[in-house]
């Protein structure tokens, strides 16, 4: 499951050296609206290429779908654009932003709705039994549940939302420990399952159990790792928001950081 987070590193290392050059250059917010619609273009166009060549069992190429398209960062690293939108409209187009942060609450229904169909769309159309894995969902799909879920990051930032506003007990601490989680999940997991299979506990009792395990790893690795080197990294280089309140102080908050 690492191959994502290999992805997320060539992104997070590029990224920075793709906003110094464009401000040596002098290029304004228009050039990156326009080069995050190239990108965007270049990883659907990349996973059309490659669907018409592995995407159809007829072809006979199918396996080559997950290693060329599933797993590559060509095919994936667009999926990252919809949150470098939503940072840049609220850093570089306030009067935009505000206006959008009045409508919370249509911003959560569009999400909702998005994301909701985005599930459909994964479940019927992903992939279809005796075809293959569908046009639409390769080519668009992978982008559109990135934009659905943008949608609901931009409601949870609204005040004016019910995402923004309603406590969800273990929210906070959950989004806190999510990405020790991932981290740790599918070794858990995997370690587990064996375990388990040999004290012949049913599938529910097996889910149960690694769920939790899951749980208390991560919220291990976020206490004894990741707090440590925040701290220190915050000593080191000091926040540029350093006026602001801790993270832990909202779940509103502590759903951003996890974003």
């Amino acid at each position: 499951h690492a191959w994502s987070l290999c992805i997320e590193e060539q992104f997070y290392l590029v990224l920075p050296l793709v906003l110094v050059a464009g401000l040596r250059l002098g290029r304004g917010r228009a050039a990156g609206w326009a080069l995050m619609g190239g990108l965007l273009a270049l990883g659907i166009g990349a996973r059309t290429w490659l669907w018409l060549q592995h995407g159809r069992q007829s072809g006979g190429q199918i396996d080559g779908y997950y290693p060329l398209v599933y797993y590559a960062t060509l095919c994936r690293f667009d999926e990252f654009l919809p949150g470098v939108a939503v940072a840049l409209l609220k850093n570089c187009h306030p009067a935009v932003w505000q206006r959008l942060m009045h409508h919370g609450q249509r911003l959560l229904v569009a999400g909702l709705g998005a994301v909701a169909l985005m599930f459909y769309a994964v479940h019927e159309f992903y992939f279809i039994d005796g075809y293959g894995y569908g046009f639409f969902m390769s080519a668009f799909g992978y982008s559109l549940v990135a934009m659905a879920f943008a949608l609901l990051l931009l409601a949870a930032l609204s005040p004016r939302s019910w995402l923004h506003r309603v406590h969800i007990p273990g929210a906070t601490s959950l989004a806190l420990w999510s990405y020790s989680i991932y981290l740790s999940h599918k070794a858990v997991a995997v370690i587990l399952q064996k375990q388990l299979l040999a004290l012949g506990l049913g599938a529910g009792w097996q889910l149960l159990i690694i769920t939790l395990a899951s749980v208390a790893c991560g919220a291990l690795l976020y206490a004894l790792v990741e707090t440590p080197f925040m701290a220190w990294r915050q000593r080191r280089f000091p926040s540029n928001f350093s006026a602001a309140a801790p993270v832990a102080d909202t779940p509103a908050l502590a759903s951003q950081r996890a974003a």
